[in-house]
């Protein structure tokens, strides 16, 4: 191997992971950075490598893609299905279908395909990189609402499989115009998302099981869920079933079963993430010639524009207006329609079944993702503080160790350092609120361990070791958070002076507080208000307004509103 090449590969990736803080700073989506580099180190740029093996490209976006997909499948946790799967899956089937179409009708025009091959174009930038979305979110510190969040959550690992089953239909079809076409498109669709589906789970419930059984040394873990992971995937492909949907439903499994050295895997698979992304789009960027994308610059700036605009807007609302989302939310995820690599890799179907004009479709796939990148990728934070979609958010640990040992259950030994303004004056340990079930095992400071006692004051610069398990992780960073948030996102701006229970009667509200709630019978409890507004699927930071006042859900159990703040002061509705 020429050594030449390793030493510019590895600069590449120091080169990109050195320019990733430019995300934040600047909003530009660290994807596009990649992908920049990959494309400056191309044969048009000054690195000058030639890289044009398709198979090998496909086969490394394969495998990279595969790692994506198990490690969002791992942080989709089950609870987000209460509000977001049915929106998701509407969203990630029938809006895909619909996206495709749209496409397809403005590819033919401005392209001048024929429709089977507009289709393909249609279908292959038909799925949004919602996994991308959400690393620009979180490095740009958002805290969108649940019902938002687990939306674009369940979308992202829902719509790729569909996308890729419409790109294998079309290029069937292109390819075999004879009779047995249309069984073999029905045989694909059936074979497609029944093995996926199958394998995914079975193969999600034998991860499981296999790592809770076996004693490894802690570090090979997560190598072993990546190793399976990629089984199931494979083993999927070798039958005929979608491998990307089995892989996704593999990490689903995982992360909402009981797992050994659990936050170690999810800590290793984070890495791993980043890792195949980067890979991937630098080897996107090194696949395609700037200078072949100048032909495409009008035409291909129509079609991106009218699936930002106005395809994935119309798409978002004939899909998701039966599901109780406002015009806020629905006008964010309408945004939310980032491409990344999916459909790069999606078009190299063409050029592998050697289809006619299929350097034309990946050269337009590549230009409509640079668009989406630039367009919605860099204004994607702004818009979501604007239409203030973020809920007050709890600091997360700094690490968390899992206890191995039976008599420890779930629980974790959590790290917070104390940071903000709130902590610059000393606290006691008794003065402190935490949840159930949660101990403090010490607390830090100047590199001396001191020991738990309540008159003990903590401040700025200390660190508090928890023992506490996953599932009060949120009330736990609340009691615990510094950090500084916007003035409309403190607990008081934003859920208003007072704190009612969701089962508090409005008759009551109306003698306690002086209020009169015209046409609202007395015995309405606060909970079912909310439930009357969301269509019996509330989530924190939903807003009611009953005349003078707003009331603002602060904590909710399932699809019950427990915890009701009520703001007094009505021109602060949104």
């Amino acid at each position: 191997m020429d050594p030449t090449l390793t030493l510019l590969g590895a600069l590449m990736l120091v080169i990109s992971i050195l320019l990733s803080p430019l995300s934040s700073r600047v909003g530009m989506p660290v994807l596009l950075i990649f992908l920049v580099v990959g494309m400056m180190m191309g044969e048009d740029g000054p690195g000058g490598i030639q890289f044009d093996n398709f198979e090998l490209a496909f086969l490394i976006a394969n495998l990279a893609l595969g790692v994506i997909l198990l490690d969002g499948g791992m942080r989709t946790r089950a609870e987000t299905f209460r509000v977001g799967l049915r929106p998701a899956l509407v969203l990630a089937t029938l809006g895909v279908f619909m996206t495709a179409a749209g496409a397809a009708v403005v590819a033919r025009w401005v392209f001048d395909l024929e429709w089977l091959t507009a289709l393909l174009v249609g279908a292959i930038i038909s799925s949004t990189d919602a996994a991308a979305v959400f690393s620009l979110l979180q490095g740009r510190g958002l805290h969108l609402n649940e019902r938002v969040s687990a939306t674009l959550e369940i979308e992202s690992g829902s719509n790729d499989p569909m996308a890729i089953f419409l790109t294998l239909v079309l290029v069937t079809l292109i390819g075999n115009t004879g009779e047995g076409a249309t069984w073999s498109v029905l045989i694909m669709l059936v074979k497609q998302f029944g093995i996926g589906g199958l394998a995914g789970v079975l193969g999600g419930f034998a991860v499981v099981e296999l790592a809770n059984r076996v004693r490894l040394t802690p570090s090979l873990y997560p190598l072993l869920v990546a190793a399976a992971g990629i089984s199931v995937f494979s083993a999927t492909n070798a039958l005929g079933g979608s491998g990307f949907l089995a892989i996704y439903l593999t990490g689903v499994v995982i992360g909402n079963r009981h797992v050994r050295m659990m936050p170690m895997i999810l800590q290793v698979h984070d890495g791993l993430a980043w890792l195949a992304q980067l890979c991937l789009f630098l080897m996107l960027g090194l696949l395609v010639t700037p200078t072949d994308l100048l032909p495409l610059l009008g035409s291909g700036l129509v079609l991106a524009l009218a699936l930002i605009f106005i395809i994935r807007p119309l798409t978002v609302v004939l899909t998701l207006w039966p599901f109780g989302f406002n015009r806020r939310e629905l006008g964010f995820i309408s945004w939310v329609g980032l491409r990344g690599a999916v459909p790069i890799v999606l078009a190299l179907f063409p050029i592998m079944a050697n289809l006619p004009q299929a350097q034309l479709v990946f050269h337009a796939a590549f230009f409509i993702v640079l668009v989406s990148l630039l367009v919605q990728g860099t204004t994607m934070a702004p818009l979501a503080r604007k239409l203030r979609l973020e809920v007050p958010a709890g600091e997360d640990p700094y690490r968390r160790l899992p206890l191995d040992t039976p008599g420890a259950g779930d629980h974790e030994l959590m790290l917070f350092p104390l940071r903000g303004e709130i902590w610059e004056t000393p606290r006691r340990l008794s003065q402190l609120r935490f949840p159930e079930n949660t101990a403090v095992a010490g607390v830090f400071r100047n590199r001396v361990c001191l020991q738990p006692k309540g008159d003990l004051e903590v401040a700025s610069g200390d660190t508090v070791a928890m023992f506490a398990t996953p599932n009060v992780l949120p009330e736990l960073g609340k009691a615990l958070s510094g950090r500084h948030a916007p003035k409309y996102l403190a607990e008081r701006a934003f859920f208003g002076d007072f704190v009612l229970n969701g089962d508090a009667l409005l008759g009551d509200v109306e003698q306690v507080y002086g209020i009169e709630f015209d046409d609202l019978p007395p015995e309405l409890s606060l909970a079912e208000c909310f439930a009357r507004r969301t269509k019996g699927h509330p989530v924190v930071g939903d807003t009611v307004t009953l005349g003078p006042v707003t009331l603002v859900a602060r904590a909710t159990n399932s699809d019950q509103v427990t915890k009701v703040g009520l703001k007094m002061d009505s021109s602060q509705n949104v």
